[in-house]
């Protein structure tokens, strides 16, 4: 019998060498430091991989080879967080190398059912469907959506504000299919004008629709007014906070820093980082920290907006208490919850505006599911500092004068919540003008995982069409306008201030009206091109 295959298929070794590529292309075309700039990788790593796939093979052959291709890409992706926690690291490159072969599941079956084409022209509404649906469950770390790997390609992604990051997957996925396509097409001797029509048009639409965004922008320029913000960078290792430094010499360094930024600049915000405050401030064990706090404010006259650590007591006969979902203190006789959370003081005396954060980091702040299975808390992965906290549900608005506008409203994310855009337009939903974010990236050294998480947040400044001023601890502090573009930075593990003015908005985009109607289609679809699949099976 003749074997007709291509002769880079008989080789074990360079059967795997395509999957391999691709993992690498994926990997390398993700943010890292400003100078490495190859995101445009994303736009053809697929094809090695999904060439590779063309040729009949064991069920479990074909899934190795996509899962070697998805370790190397979560591996290069993702190896800083192993600066943090060595086992969590390891741990996360491993779960999400598998969460990312799942799509790739329905491929192969589909293939099978149907044939190479078939389950060709499928994958963009799986792999955008699997996506979505991975990230609205707690154990999802959700950072290696296709889409972020766009995240500094500023010219090719301002549609974000009608699809959101999702529509960059699905873009992105359909570029693959059409490369291997021509791909196909050129080894047998024809390219269909159509197909070079297609591929040109996919990176023409982008780049028009960019420019009518910058038009926008320019004719929309302060429309809304602005407000002066200051951001306050501490430089402290969160590796040595809690050994080196006191809750009273962690206030004075931030006190410090902001006495300079206030009298200098003359702000209407002061923003700190993520558990800036890192014990209960607003327990009544340390109403002298806040009332000093509190003294602060009136004679610098602004609103603070700080990350801190919260509790909360409840009664024993609260709905909370009897759920047994809450912590118990045996000493006082209390049920109490711990958050990661942020609030916003006002110069008057009014109460605190504070927000809990929703969602967690996996095993680093809170085990999935263990609301439902308390022992599994026993699997935290402790990092200095940070406990099993609780979980947040409500996304408020805070509220705070400013000399121009008169009420100003911001909502605040922390952290690793900026890689969640439906979490995001939840906030520009019930009214922020601004976003806010602060965070603790020091975790990771000089990785290029700041540089990462930070780029990420330009999508959400995209998708919603607002401004934000990101805080970190160690960096990296910038503002960041709402076509994504970094316009003021401060060097990262420098301790320093930094004042601009944030422009403010109160509309709303397609997308923050209508979040994630691209991938419940995609979903849809999916459900029907599985059942089409099943039900007509071509025999082989």
């Amino acid at each position: 019998m003749n074997d007709n295959r291509p002769a880079r298929h008989k080789s074990g070794t360079l059967s795997f060498g395509l999957p391999l590529l691709s993992g690498i292309l994926l990997g390398i075309s993700f943010p890292s430091y400003p100078f490495v700039r190859l995101e445009l990788l994303a736009w053809i790593a697929f094809v090695p991989l999904l060439l590779s796939l063309r040729q009949e093979e064991p069920f479990g052959k074909a899934f190795r080879k996509v899962w070697l291709s998805m370790l190397a890409f979560s591996s290069i992706s993702l190896w800083w967080v192993s600066l943090a926690t060595l086992t969590g690291g390891l741990l996360t490159i491993l779960a999400e190398s598998f969460f990312l072969s799942v799509p790739f599941l329905v491929f192969l079956l589909l293939k099978r059912w149907k044939g190479f084409r078939f389950a060709l022209f499928s994958f963009p509404f799986f792999w955008t469907a699997w996506e979505w649906a991975y990230m609205q469950q707690d154990l999802s770390l959700g950072w290696l959506t296709l889409g972020n790997s766009q995240a500094n390609l500023n010219l090719m992604i301002q549609y974000a504000d009608i699809t959101g990051v999702w529509g960059i997957t699905f873009w992105l996925l359909w570029f693959n299919v059409l490369a291997v396509q021509f791909w196909q097409e050129r080894q047998q001797g024809r390219v269909r004008p159509k197909l070079l029509a297609g591929v040109l048009l996919m990176i023409a639409l982008p780049l028009f629709y960019a420019g009518l965004a910058f038009r926008k922008n320019m004719q929309d320029d302060n429309s809304g007014g602005s407000v002066k913000v200051s951001l306050v960078q501490p430089n402290i290792d969160p590796m040595e906070k809690w050994k080196r430094y006191s809750g009273a010499d962690i206030m004075e360094l931030y006190y410090r820093l902001t006495v300079r930024a206030v009298y200098l600049d003359n702000p209407e915000l002061v923003i700190w980082p993520e558990t800036a405050i890192p014990f209960y401030i607003l327990d009544s064990r340390y109403s002298g920290y806040l009332h000093s706090l509190r003294l602060s404010l009136k004679e610098w006259n602004v609103p603070l907006l700080s990350g801190f650590s919260d509790i909360v007591y409840f009664h024993p006969e609260s709905a909370e208490a009897k759920s047994g979902e809450v912590k118990y203190d045996s000493t006082s006789s209390r049920f109490f919850e711990t958050y990661n959370a942020s609030m916003l003081l006002t110069p008057d005396s009014r109460k605190p505006q504070v927000y809990h954060k929703i969602r967690l980091v996996p095993f680093a702040e809170r085990v999935p599911y263990v609301e439902y299975l308390p022992w599994l808390d026993q699997f935290t992965f402790s990092l200095a500092g940070i406990s099993s906290w609780g979980k947040g549900s409500d996304y408020p608005v805070m509220e705070f004068s400013s000399r121009a506008n008169g009420t100003v409203k911001t909502s605040n994310i922390i952290c690793y919540e900026s890689i969640f855009p439906s979490l995001v337009t939840a906030f520009v939903r019930n009214g922020a003008q601004f976003l806010t974010l602060v965070t603790n990236d020091g975790w990771y050294s000089t990785s290029y995982g700041p540089y990462q998480h930070a780029a990420i947040a330009k999508l959400r400044c995209i998708e919603n069409r607002r401004a934000m001023a990101r805080c970190a601890n160690t960096g990296i502090t910038a503002f960041i306008d709402p076509l994504g573009r970094i316009y003021a930075e401060i060097p990262w593990w420098e301790a320093k201030t930094l004042t601009a003015d944030v422009p403010l908005s109160s509309h709303l985009t397609l997308y923050t009206r209508y979040p994630d109607i691209l991938p419940k289609v995609a979903a849809a679809v999916s459900a029907l091109l599985l059942i089409t699949g099943f039900f007509r099976r071509e025999r082989s």
